[in-house]
């Protein structure tokens, strides 16, 4: 039997008090870099287990050392969304919070970070009561504020690297819309980098009856809008990916006034750091062409945020963690994923370290379900065996770096 069989006799055990806590944490999901309390129950679970528990940037980092060996760090998330809930769910989120901007909001766990925490700590107790069969250092890091990309820097920013010390790898995963009782990995970028742009227009007010006395920012939008969409199509080579999104134009009151500003909101995604610093740039220069076109009164504003780093898989350690999977679930039940469009900031802490990562994804729903995307007020992840698949996945990719027969 191996070290992570062993490990893995008291699953059943942990099970029970981890789907007691995954609807605790449904049922009380809580914002982007307000997760008081979460981090409170996260910090008196590692505690218990044994583990030096520091809270550091908003996050919580439990620290289980067992002498002489590599040091793993394994990173959930733990934020909820601004979402109301629609799952139907026995255990559904109803409750709402005040955001940092004091608007009053539904919460959700609509991206499964409820999931995530779960199975971290299930995973840090079964590490934490059989350290016989394992040896080095255990770093179980849960992380603030991935979703709106605060979270990893807030933490490297509050001395994460100085109060940790030096880690050998990193690793983190993902609930997807995949089968549950799945894996899948991916070598080389798996998540696209992204960033957010939002550009102010200032226009020129008038009646709408004297449009030649104004300068319309709504017209000079559209003009953007549509331009935008050459980039990908006609600035971008066939072979690299990229996506230009503008998720919100916001302009004007009333039909026969023609407003002073228009506001827009746009997204971007690239496989590629390059890519998407090419995409920026053009995006800034067919704003301002447009804006000299429409001789707008003052120059437009920028600004860069929610800026997400690519997730980009060291092949070596992939592979390493893809035949740890393939070894305990069986090569049937571990899939080669395809890259995901969506975004992470996960990268940001092992770069910070300086070391390399493995970031895979763990499928959510069964066959009986109708899968919808993370983000959507449905997404409904089946409890089991998903939560068991999370936590059997940290478990076994810690193991192929500390267990003793590695």
């Amino acid at each position: 039997m191996t070290a992570l069989d062993q490990v893995l006799q008291g699953l059943d055990k942990t099970t029970a008090w981890q789907e007691e806590l995954y609807v605790q944490l449904h049922r009380n999901p809580e914002l982007s870099m307000q997760e008081t309390e979460t981090a409170a129950e996260i910090t008196r679970r590692l505690e218990s287990f044994g583990y030096d528990v520091q809270q550091i940037g908003g996050g919580v980092v439990g620290i289980l050392r067992n002498g002489e060996g590599p040091t793993a760090l394994f990173r959930a998330d733990i934020d909820a969304l601004p979402v109301e809930e629609t799952t139907g769910l026995p255990y559904a989120s109803t409750k709402t919070m005040a955001d940092r901007a004091g608007v009053t909001t539904p919460v959700m766990h609509a991206c499964g970070h409820d999931m995530h925490i779960t199975a971290g700590l299930g995973a840090a107790e079964l590490l934490a009561g059989n350290k016989g069969l394992w040896a080095g250092t255990y770093v179980a890091l849960f992380q603030p504020g991935e979703e709106t990309a605060e979270g990893a820097r807030s933490m490297v920013a509050d001395g994460l690297v100085e109060k940790v010390g030096p880690i050998d790898i990193a690793l983190g995963q993902h609930v997807l819309t995949d089968q549950a009782g799945h894996v899948g990995t991916h070598a080389g970028p798996m998540l696209s980098a992204a960033a957010s742009v939002k550009v102010v227009l200032t226009g020129k007010g008038s009646h709408g009856s004297m449009p030649h006395l104004g300068v319309d920012p709504v017209v000079l939008a559209a003009s953007i809008v549509t331009r935008l969409q050459g980039i990908v199509s006609r600035e971008l080579s066939p072979n690299d990916f990229g996506v230009v999104t503008v998720g919100s134009l916001q302009a004007g009151t009333k039909a026969n006034v023609i407003p002073g500003s228009a506001t827009l909101l746009i997204n971007v995604r690239a496989y590629d750091e390059g890519i998407k610093a090419k995409i920026l740039a053009s995006i800034e220069r067919i704003v301002r062409a447009e804006c000299q076109a429409s001789n707008t009164p003052a120059e437009p504003t920028l600004e860069v945020y929610d800026e997400y780093p690519l997730t980009d898989n060291d092949p070596d350690q992939t592979a390493k963690v893809t035949a740890a999977f393939q070894a305990h679930f069986g090569a049937d039940r571990v899939d080669a994923m395809d890259r995901v469009t969506a975004s992470e900031d996960f990268s940001i802490i092992p770069d910070a370290f300086g070391v390399k990562y493995a970031y895979w994804g763990f499928g959510g729903f069964t066959p009986d379900q109708t899968p919808l995307p993370n983000h959507n007020p449905g997404f409904a992840p089946a409890m089991q065996p998903t939560l068991r698949t999370g936590t059997e996945a940290a478990v076994t990719a810690v193991l192929a770096y500390l267990g003793k027969d590695a």
